[in-house]
């Protein structure tokens, strides 16, 4: 049986079309008018979702600046950690304005909490699901916590090996998580597309038997949309109003236009994907007539022998199929034909 899970009411599994989730991120850029444009934007674009990251930079490092709290190369070279989080959070107070506005605007809405502290903030906002960054898949403890409120919850693996994703998996069902998605992951910021090994995608599916989607963070659609194709049934792309805004994310982020072509274009995909079926498609059906089939290319009487030259396949296809060519060879006709007409089985001896 084809898994499923179900976020706000939108089924999502291979037998849907792929759930699309934008991904805020730091792109509000400390502004909250920012924030609330973003999830307008992503629900006018066709997302499935808006998520959020809740966390304080006290809840997700220490303020050190020791060595190994710095960050050296990529985007963010020189900074600490600290640093960065302080920049990049999203202000606890800004999320009951985002969970209304998201409802005002159609689109659900839900985040990736960073310890306890948050996922009671977002319970407390009835958030319908939750997402488990790469960096916290070794977290189990916060796994089972978030499985404790009996929601969604789609696991990101950037990074995790297969033993540590079964770990994160066990840790999600031992803590009573029902509804679970994986997520096929490279933490690189931005990642180029052949790290992304999408083939991984159908044998994770077989593996962890779970829903199965990426977390892209190339800079087009491209791996996005072949991922549908290998069965994503999630993509989550991170999303800004401008790619040049210097926010930490904006630079490897969707904009607008292109979140509504991952919509379409996947979507697309998808139905591209049908069922196996060999029979003849609706599109085809007016074309058949244009088949090669058999005909005749001299005038003849009743009783002349078929000769080789007398026949050709050709098209359009009202004769004979060409498969029976070697067969009608050597018979007799029973009534005058022109050239030009169709070999038929009305007109053979």
């Amino acid at each position: 049986m084809t898994p499923e899970i179900a976020i706000a009411g939108r089924k999502i599994g291979q037998n849907h079309a792929p759930y699309i989730i934008a991904e805020l991120s730091a792109n509000h850029n400390g502004k909250l008018e920012t924030a609330l444009k973003i999830v307008a934007a992503a629900a006018k674009a066709g997302a499935d979702a808006v998520k959020l990251q809740t966390y304080r930079p006290d809840t997700i490092t220490l303020d050190s600046d020791a060595d190994e709290f710095k960050i050296k190369g990529g985007l963010w070279d020189g900074r600490t950690l600290y640093e960065l989080y302080e920049e990049a959070h999203m202000p606890w107070e800004w999320h009951k304005p985002l969970f209304e506005h998201a409802r005002k605007v159609g689109i659900p809405i839900f985040s990736s909490p960073f310890d306890n502290t948050a996922v009671d903030l977002l319970e407390d906002l009835n958030a319908p699901a939750y997402k488990i960054a790469s960096f916290e898949a070794v977290d189990l403890p916060l796994i089972r916590y978030v499985a404790g409120t009996g929601k969604p919850m789609i696991i990101s693996t950037g990074m995790a090996d297969a033993e540590e994703i079964q770990e994160a998996i066990a840790a999600a069902r031992d803590g009573g998580c029902n509804e679970l998605a994986i997520l096929h992951c490279v933490s690189g910021y931005p990642a180029p597309a052949e790290d992304y090994n999408l083939r991984i995608i159908p044998d994770m599916i077989e593996r962890f038997g779970l829903v199965t989607g990426l977390s892209d963070h190339t800079l087009d659609n491209t791996t996005a949309i072949a991922s549908v194709v290998l069965g994503a049934s999630i993509i989550e792309k991170h999303f800004t109003l401008d790619r040049k805004g210097g926010g930490p994310d904006d630079s490897f982020s969707l904009e607008p236009a292109d979140l509504a072509a991952l919509c379409r274009d996947s979507k697309t995909a998808w139905n591209a994907l049908g069922k196996v079926d060999y029979g003849r498609k609706s599109s085809e059906q007016g074309n058949v007539k244009f088949r090669r089939s058999l005909y005749f290319v001299k005038d003849m009487q009743a009783g002349d022998e078929i000769t080789a030259d007398c026949v050709r396949s050709v098209r359009p296809g009202f004769g004979l199929a060409p498969k029976h060519l070697d067969s009608i060879i050597g018979k007799r006709i029973q009534r005058a034909v022109s050239a030009n007409t169709p070999v038929t089985k009305d007109v053979l001896a």
